[in-house]
């Protein structure tokens, strides 16, 4: 890999911010055991901002996500390259803790998975895991954490009852809930609105644009329209393939262009990502 080339790169994205980027993905490739998942990664992602990835199935986004709060950790053989900084600090270093990792940068997945609890208890999970057993502090993060994810309004009065009994689109705001009660600087999304029906979709939509003011966020999104709507900045990844040696095909997903949302999409820099977007291919 050309470290030159890939270091310009970077500079370049990062120069389309104008402030320090929260968190800095700078030559990062994601080996599975031998296989390469992704290389070529350098994005800068702003602060209290919306940073879409998208891209074609396969491309690579959710493993770059993952890699951003260390959850790829959790998968047998997984190995990350390159640098991964949150604050300047490379998260990746032996001293470092995920668990703290994901703290700060929580996640919200991409099917709604409410805890086997009840509504209260989902959302002070987290705060008691970190020693927090003060009741009427409990009961404030859980009001505010409710409240953050527009959802207060209409639980506050079943607080007791399971996270289960709640409709999809309040099971979403629920895991949002859980996500910020600990109090996290970055918000990641894995497709959060894609076993979602429209009405509940908006809502989740609206709700990211509410918490962007508070928080960083990067969601992935197979849906153009979303990343459209919802983000200041898009990340576009895409498929690469090659024979190998035996004959066989290899593929691993790549970066192709980082920009202002309005750029990509309406005057993108690369005519692959002006191909994707017009639906010629993916």
């Amino acid at each position: 890999m050309d470290m030159t080339k890939d270091q310009s790169v970077y500079e370049k994205n990062a120069a389309l911010l104008g402030s320090d980027p929260v968190l800095e993905l700078e030559n990062l490739r994601v080996f599975y055991g031998d296989y390469m998942a992704v290389q070529n990664i350098n994005i800068p992602i702003p602060e209290k901002k919306i940073t879409a990835f998208i891209g074609p199935s396969g491309c690579g986004k959710s493993t770059v996500l993952r890699s951003i709060n260390r959850m790829n950790d959790l998968i047998s053989g997984a190995q990350v390259q390159g640098e991964v900084r949150f604050r300047g600090e490379d998260l990746y270093e032996d001293d470092i803790d995920p668990v703290e990792v994901r703290r700060q940068i929580g996640m919200v997945f991409q099917k709604p998975n409410p805890f086997p609890k009840s509504i209260y208890d989902n959302i002070a999970y987290g705060p008691r895991l970190v020693g927090m057993r003060d009741k009427a502090k409990l009961d404030k993060i859980v009001e505010n954490s409710l409240r953050g994810a527009v959802l207060w309004d209409e639980v506050n009065t079943t607080l007791d009852k399971s996270g289960y009994a709640l409709s999809g689109g309040q099971q979403q705001r629920l895991c949002i809930a859980r996500t910020i009660a600990t109090e996290p600087d970055v918000i990641l999304m894995d497709e959060p609105c894609s076993s979602l029906d429209p009405i509940a979709t908006k809502r989740i939509e609206d709700l990211m644009r509410e918490l962007s003011d508070q928080y960083t966020i990067v969601i992935v999104t197979h849906n153009m329209q979303q990343a459209m709507r919802v983000s200041d900045y898009t990340a576009f990844f895409s498929v690469r393939k090659a024979k190998l040696d035996d004959g066989s095909e290899t593929r691993w997903g790549e970066l192709v262009e980082f920009n202002e949302t309005t750029k990509l999409f309406e005057d993108p820099d690369n005519q692959e990502t002006a191909d994707y977007i017009s639906g010629r291919f993916g």
